[in-house]
């Protein structure tokens, strides 16, 4: 049995077409592509606090992700209570705050499970521009040079029930943002220049059920190119719907059960990986038009599928570890597991890939690096800070890890 971990792995990686490394950028969720690969950094095998360049504390409650732009790193907080929600930045390599706004005062906040925190949707940049959001409470845009507000909208309702979490996504000029509350599920996308409603969709989703709390969900889209087609694929409670990222019209919709959908979804080897928030994944062929549930999924399974975490893979195995903290690598064509080994801790964070080492965060707060391949071998086990909820973030040869109460700069 291991220690509590934040588990890095090392594993053996086939082509990967593009690294964030050429144009020191991790502008979102999972970084450049979606699906936390930084195939060219180099980082330590053993992270703890010897290789700690700075430490920042963050104040108040916030499980957003660092993202970075040049010299720039970004993220949310809010108070506990909800009272106030702030952006703050923070410069790369000193760890100073260079900006701490408070964007957002609530008289009278909606109920947050604990779990969750009024911060949790990760911030996206762009060259001059950061966008934020947090949920029905505001979406808006800011200069990067000085702080100041560009554009924000208020006013799309929704009841998260649980507090919000899902993160928008930037493309073709446009910001993507969901909202899957109890109430109402919908879809919006907004121009990133002005903020104008460029459309909103209601999802068309056949619930099967009356009970709100079964109909929410916390999904991060993925846009993906397939037959030469654009394709927003978009994860909400029970299935997933890909649209047409130009009008919002709906190209198929998959039905694979869950609620509470968190991971961002991942396209590779012809197939989309979709996890469910309820113990569930499905390997979907996104080729397809209308209802594809029954002709178009690969493979599906609900063996120790992580809830929370998104899954990531290289070549031909994938490598996921469940809340409960079984990891398992599992072969990517059929998504049966090569092997599994149980872990101490829980886990919330998605792990990222960086030049043999694949970093996963536990919420206690530990670290473990692993050898390649097709078995199990631990090289590191290393403990750091008060836990992890945030997914990590690199640049270069930097890795930015938010704990529940600092931000870490690490680097050899």
């Amino acid at each position: 049995m291991l220690p509590r971990v934040c588990l890095i792995a090392v594993i053996l990686v086939g082509s990967f077409s593009a690294s964030f490394a050429d144009n020191a950028t991790w502008p979102e969720f999972r970084g450049p592509h979606g699906d936390g690969m930084a195939a060219k950094a180099k980082l330590p095998t053993k992270i703890d606090d010897s290789v700690v360049r700075w430490k920042t504390p963050i104040h108040g409650k916030g499980w957003s992700s660092p993202v970075v732009w040049n010299d720039q790193i970004w993220l949310t907080t809010a108070t506990e209570d909800g009272k106030q929600m702030s952006l703050l930045c923070i410069d790369r390599e000193s760890g100073k705050i260079l900006h701490d706004i408070v964007l957002i005062e609530n008289e009278e906040p909606s109920y947050c499970h604990p779990m969750n925190s009024y911060a949790t949707p990760t911030p996206v940049l762009e060259d001059g521009r950061v966008y934020v959001h947090f949920g029905r409470y505001l979406t808006a845009c800011l200069d990067t040079s000085d702080a100041k507000v560009i554009w924000e909208r208020r006013g799309f309702e929704c009841d998260h029930y649980r507090g919000p979490a899902s993160s928008p996504i930037l493309f073709d000029g446009k910001l993507f943002v969901a909202y899957d509350g109890i109430d109402v599920q919908y879809v919006v996308a907004f121009d990133a220049k002005t903020g104008q409603t460029v459309w909103q969709k209601k999802r068309d989703i056949d619930y099967g059920t009356d009970v709100g709390d079964q109909m929410k969900a916390y999904g991060t889209a993925e846009v993906i190119r397939v037959d030469g087609r654009d394709l927003l694929v978009y994860p909400s409670a029970v299935a997933t719907i890909a649209y047409d990222p130009r009008t919002g019209d709906k190209i198929w919709t998959v039905y694979h059960g869950g609620m509470n959908a968190s991971a961002r979804p991942i396209h590779v080897n012809g197939m989309v990986l979709i996890t469910n928030g309820s113990g569930g994944m499905i390997a979907v062929r996104p080729n397809g038009s209308g209802d594809i549930t029954r002709s178009h999924i690969a493979w599906s399974n609900k063996q120790n599928v992580a809830k929370k975490s998104s899954p990531i893979v290289l070549s031909d195995l994938m490598f996921m570890v469940s809340d409960e903290g079984i990891l398992t690598c599992r072969e990517l064509e059929t998504g049966d597991i090569v092997w599994k080994k149980r872990l101490k801790g829980t886990f919330a964070a998605s792990p990222i890939y960086a030049d043999g080492q694949l970093v996963f965060c536990s919420i206690e707060g530990g670290i473990l690096t692993l050898e390649p391949g097709r078995k199990y071998t631990p090289l590191a086990e290393t403990t750091l800070g008060d836990g992890f909820m945030a997914s990590p973030a690199v640049v270069g040869d930097q890795l930015f890890l938010r704990s529940k109460s600092m931000l870490y700069g690490i680097w050899k």
